[in-house]
């Protein structure tokens, strides 16, 4: 046994397991806090505290915006390998965060808005893969704790994402006082946010000096003068070319926002491709190596479909929660964005059952199978918010135990999707290429998002039986051709389990 295999100080996981644990607790506290409130933000009336933008307009965003948070990643796992080291480019991460949500608590309208969301993005990119991928470097390959380990650490991200969205909408409500002179200040909520994030800052910075290995500090793969200049060309090259695409379409007339988010989708559809393509012709990686990145590649499609649909919690969900559902239970009445606490709170009630079986299961199914029946679960999430429209119409409000359903069901695909994910990217990364593949993770959740982007725009009250059962039977369809493929996929993973 090594040493890192005989750290058993924080619930029989390492010491440094409560440092990132925590840090990514507060990190996702500020981020779900944020889009707890955005969407409402986004397309509330003025007179409400809102921007009064366009409902349909408002959805595309939210959507896109989480597609270039997770899109960001591959930028933040390059810098991690090859410049900064992961420790320093989580504490970049984290600042960057922090001021995004400062910006967004400031009443400066539009402006503040695109302006934190492109601080968030480059954040969020920075911090998150690398948190993760840190994880993975608390064990050794032969460590049987590490999915236990990755799912205590999602329980930690579910914590701050469960808390968020009760107490950020309680913050832009006045704490339950009317403080405020409107029903709505949002601002106040995304102070809340920004103060969130800066708690994480100081748990990563005192924990980080104490329990997390040196190796942090220093890039896997040093980048030479030479090559950095080269990047940094290429960089320049590609800023000018995205300003010259624009200029043409502010040329044509085409330069809004619809059309930059579908320029922006196509960009998260690509990016995925090109990344396999290098990583599979690098001369860095092994023939053992190749193999395993081919078995991630379907993997990876999966992921992407599970996340559009779990990602849609802040945006079709929370429609359906403001518009469609009854927001009181006898004399007890919440918000609308209260509902996405409902995520976080079936993960943290089920990681404790998943762990145990994990654990305990000898003859469980490979990371495959339970990717293939999570996007069967994901499928039936969607179906089951297809049928009060089909038993009662699509024109009045429904029980909130509709929505209490969906997201018990999609949950049971995270936990069978999300925690696996997180350690089977660890298990199959080239060693050249460990955060960035990390990044690759992350970048399913971009992809996926970035397709909701462009679905969204069809879901309205009117539409939404159609739209949940169309979304709802491609997942599990897809699900079921994985279940086909889970023999192949297993023999191209090379002796991974």
């Amino acid at each position: 046994m090594g040493k890192r295999d005989s750290d058993t100080a924080f619930f029989g996981q390492p010491k440094g397991l409560s440092t990132l644990f925590f840090t990514e607790m507060w990190e996702r506290f500020s981020y779900y806090g944020m889009r707890a409130i955005l969407l409402f933000y986004m397309y509330y009336a003025v007179t409400k505290g809102g921007l009064g933008m366009d409902q349909t307009t408002a959805a595309s965003i939210m959507s896109i915006y989480g597609s270039l948070v997770y899109l960001s990643t591959l930028v933040g796992g390059w810098l991690s390998d090859r410049v900064w080291g992961s420790r320093k480019t989580v504490f970049y991460g984290g600042v960057l965060i922090m001021l995004g949500h400062i910006v967004l608590a400031l009443p400066a309208g539009v402006s503040a808005l695109y302006a934190s969301i492109a601080l968030i993005v480059v954040g969020t990119g920075l911090l998150k893969p690398n948190v993760s991928s840190m994880v993975g470097g608390l064990y050794s390959v032969e460590d049987r704790r590490r999915d236990a380990g990755f799912s205590i650490f999602v329980f930690g991200i579910n914590i701050g994402s469960f808390l968020a969205p009760l107490l950020v909408p309680w913050a832009a409500q006045g704490f339950g006082f009317n403080v405020f002179g409107t029903e709505w200040n949002f601002h106040a909520g995304f102070s809340l946010a920004a103060i969130g994030m800066f708690l994480g800052l100081v748990q990563y910075t005192l924990g980080g000096r104490k329990y997390l290995s040196t190796d942090s500090l220093t890039p896997n793969d040093p980048i030479d003068k030479g090559d950095l200049l080269n990047i940094i060309k290429w960089v320049v090259i590609g800023i000018v070319a995205i300003a010259i695409v624009l200029a043409a379409m502010a040329g044509v007339g085409q330069l809004n926002v619809n059309n930059v988010i579908t320029l922006l989708t196509i960009l998260a559809i690509a990016l995925p491709i090109y990344y396999f393509v290098m990583m599979l012709r690098s001369p860095k990686v092994t023939k053992i190596e190749r193999s395993r990145v081919k078995a991630y590649i379907p993997l990876f499609f999966a992921a992407a479909i599970f996340w559009g649909i779990e990602e849609s919690g802040s945006v079709v969900l929370a429609l359906f929660a403001e518009q469609r559902t009854v927001l009181h239970v006898g004399s007890w009445h919440f918000a609308a964005a209260n509902f996405q606490s409902l995520n976080p709170l079936f993960i943290m009630i089920l990681t404790p059952v998943f762990v145990w079986l994990w654990e305990h299961w000898k003859k469980q199914p490979s990371a495959p199978g339970k990717f293939a029946a999570g996007l069967v679960f994901a499928g039936l999430s969607y179906m089951w918010m297809a049928l009060p429209g089909m038993l009662f119409g699509t024109s009045g409000r429904v029980s909130p135990l509709w929505l209490v359903g969906s997201w018990f069901l999609v949950e049971i695909a995270e936990m069978l999707i999300s925690p696996i994910g997180l350690s089977i990217t660890t298990k199959l990364a080239p060693n050249a290429f460990r955060s960035q593949m990390m990044s690759m993770w992350f970048m399913a959740d971009a992809t996926g998002q970035a397709v909701n982007a462009q679905i969204v725009k069809f879901y309205s009250s009117g539409t939404e039986v159609q739209y949940f059962l169309a979304v709802g039977i491609v997942s599990a369809i897809f699900g079921i051709i994985m279940f086909a493929l889970v023999k192949k996929i297993n023999v191209l993973m090379e002796g991974v389990h």
